[in-house]
């Protein structure tokens, strides 16, 4: 089935072991994860299900890490409207991986990329640079080892990167990966050479080599392959990337869910009541036509979007089993399935919505400005 994965379009019944093959990236082995198991005491359920699946070079990364060399975190954000849950996967993989291996976090907001592609003025993905970047302090990273910037804001310093990147990528490549065409605007052709600057960024502020590893979602791959191949040129590590694949919409007819499409996503701000609408009226189910049909047949959590979800946000394994093996069943309804989803969800939301509001006296703790 065909499927398309950009980093600005995300549709179809994705092959992840395709896209592999496609993307030219390795899978994320067994081996590998009892290394990071070792090295971090444990390992992040979305690890351990194979939520994070994909990587680059991340097995490097991790015998510099072994060998005393410190490295660094990058992902980031490109503020097209509110926050919803499926950008908080990376994010709360980041948070972890923050956690057990000491690392700096450099996140980019991307206002400049979202006035390229969107029909949005500056000033309006400049403010919802701001509101986003409330949503990653909430999560709870280190003040003291996390440094955001918005793209416009920290310009000075980027440029500079992007300027040695840019002179180094002919359009035909950029061309040839981002599939850039005639009727591309100027901004957007130059702006993968903004992408790649924070690659680099905590080498030139560090005035050293230093590692970096990016969590984010695979449709922001072929970014870190113009990173990568600039990146000796340049003088700098070649940046490791481990890769996720999508949370689903609600409507579960394959890619991601979508900021522009507000019932195919629950947002960080949505409201209790919103968060319990949504999911009972559009979260697809693998559910039975009937109760007494379910009963007897049993559901297929493989398609259903609650349990999809639960995947994402349910830490316990053995929890998660059990709801498998119940709906799997007929033992657990579709509409049970969803209240344990909604209650979970809510949770964390509340006090989510706390730590957001909390975020704007907290804002410069964080941000890194020229």
């Amino acid at each position: 089935m065909a499927y398309t994965v950009t980093p600005w379009e995300v549709s179809g019944d994705i092959d992840y072991a395709r896209l592999i093959k496609d993307f030219g990236t390795s899978p994320l082995s067994d081996v590998l994860l009892k290394r990071i198991e070792k090295l971090a005491g444990g390992l992040h359920h979305m690890l351990r299900r194979k939520i994070f699946f994909s990587h680059r070079d991340l097995d490097i990364l991790l015998r510099k890490h072994e060998q005393g060399n410190t490295f660094a975190l990058y992902t980031g954000r490109g503020p097209s409207g509110n926050t919803h849950i499926g950008h908080l996967v990376p994010w709360l993989f980041t948070k972890w991986l923050q956690d057990r291996f000491g690392a700096e976090l450099y996140f980019q907001i991307t206002n400049d990329e979202k006035f390229f592609i969107k029909d949005l003025s500056l000033e309006e993905t400049t403010r919802l640079a701001y509101e986003n970047a409330l949503d990653v302090i909430a999560l709870g990273f280190d003040p003291e080892k996390t440094h955001i910037f918005i793209d416009t804001e920290y310009a000075k310093t980027l440029y500079g990167i992007a300027a040695q990147v840019a002179r180094r990528v002919t359009f035909s490549q950029a061309k040839a990966v981002f599939g850039f065409s005639n009727e591309t605007n100027l901004g957007l052709a130059f702006w993968p050479a903004m992408q790649a600057a924070p690659c680099f960024l905590p080498s030139v502020l560090k005035k050293r080599k230093v590692p970096v590893l990016i969590p984010a979602a695979i449709d922001q791959d072929p970014y870190w392959r113009i990173s990568r191949d600039v990146a000796p040129r340049l003088g700098y590590e070649k940046p490791a990337a481990i890769h996720c694949v999508f949370l689903p919409p609600l409507q579960g007819a394959g890619g991601k869910m979508s900021a522009s499409e507000a019932e195919s996503a629950v947002f960080t701000t949505d409201s209790a009541a919103e968060v319990k609408r949504k999911i009972l009226k559009y979260a697809f189910s693998g559910g039975q036509a009937t109760v007494e049909e379910h009963r007897k047949l049993g559901g297929n959590p493989d398609v259903d979007v609650a349990y999809q979800w639960l995947r994402f946000f349910e830490e316990d394994d053995s929890v998660l089993a059990q709801l498998y093996k119940d709906y799997r069943s007929g033992a657990l309804l579709t509409g049970e399935l969803k209240m344990l989803l909604i209650r979970k969800l809510t949770g964390f939301l509340e006090d989510h919505q706390r730590e957001r509001e909390r975020a704007r006296k907290r804002l410069d703790e964080f941000l890194l400005r020229d």
